[in-house]
């Protein structure tokens, strides 16, 4: 039996376009949320891309939460962040975490299908606005060494240079180190996840000097608690970056999310 459609799509995405005709002759284009036929691979159906939720207005002006027409009008931050301001320069998110996109980031990350990479990577690249003159760094959020042994890949550094590709920023993957692993953070009080974080997160030494006066954006897959992008942005700033903004595929909007 030869290798899986998944194999195939996984080794052309990691060689190139020029064994895309081989991998649709093999295995015709089919959405990978549905299964439904399609006319390219690394993309959806009409009606699975209607299932992903576009963040939309209004909104809050600091973390891009959805927030009433009365307190935008008012105040324009949500009240996580009129009450404690993040230190980030704001939030990117190509979609809202729900059912859809929740099931391409589970099967990008957690599934392997690293081919999904490109279609998340566009999507994430079309929310940003084109530089206005120098182009801001790309920095994906790091993986302890153990993490990427497991998984084989990161997530975010492979959005990242998909981001890159589309023309939205300068990569620098490895600015930044996980110096420890970290425990799963989900069910942790926020107390308990910056103990978690505290000194696991850091910028490696050498990148120092390419971060100062930058402005970065930060990749991640999701966004959920924000107490790892947190982190990683505190790390950015303090190493002399100019702004930080996040920018994530998905979007976790609940009424226990922090910026």
């Amino acid at each position: 039996m030869g290798p899986g459609p998944q194999i195939l799509r996984n080794v052309a995405y990691i060689v190139g376009d020029g064994m895309q005709p081989i991998v649709d002759l093999v295995y015709p284009p089919r959405c990978p949320l549905c299964g439904d036929a399609i006319l390219a691979q690394g993309a959806l159906c009409a009606e699975c891309w209607s299932d992903l939720e576009v963040p939309g207005e209004p909104s809050c002006a600091s973390c891009q939460r959805p927030i009433g027409q009365t307190v935008r009008a008012r105040r324009g931050t949500c009240f996580a962040c009129a009450a404690d301001p993040p230190r980030h320069s704001g939030v990117i998110a190509a979609t809202i975490y729900d059912d859809a996109s929740r099931k391409l980031i589970l099967s990008f990350k957690h599934g392997g299908k690293i081919a999904l990479a490109p279609l998340l990577g566009r999507l994430m690249a079309a929310r940003i606005a084109p530089p206005a003159d120098e182009s801001p760094l790309l920095v994906p959020v790091p993986l302890h060494r153990w993490r990427i042994w497991q998984r084989g890949f990161n997530q975010a550094a492979l959005l990242a240079r998909e981001i890159a590709t589309q023309g939205k920023g300068e990569l620098l993957v490895d600015a930044l180190i996980r110096r420890k692993r970290t425990p799963s953070l989900g069910g942790l009080s926020r107390e308990a996840r910056e103990r978690a974080l505290s000194g696991a997160i850091a910028v490696r030494a050498g990148a120092k000097s390419e971060i100062s006066d930058r402005h970065v954006l930060l990749v991640d897959d999701v966004l959920t608690s924000g107490a790892t992008s947190n982190a990683c942005v505190n790390a950015l700033l303090d190493a002399g970056a100019a702004s930080v903004r996040i920018v994530c595929f998905a979007r976790v909007v609940d009424a226990g999310s922090t910026s």
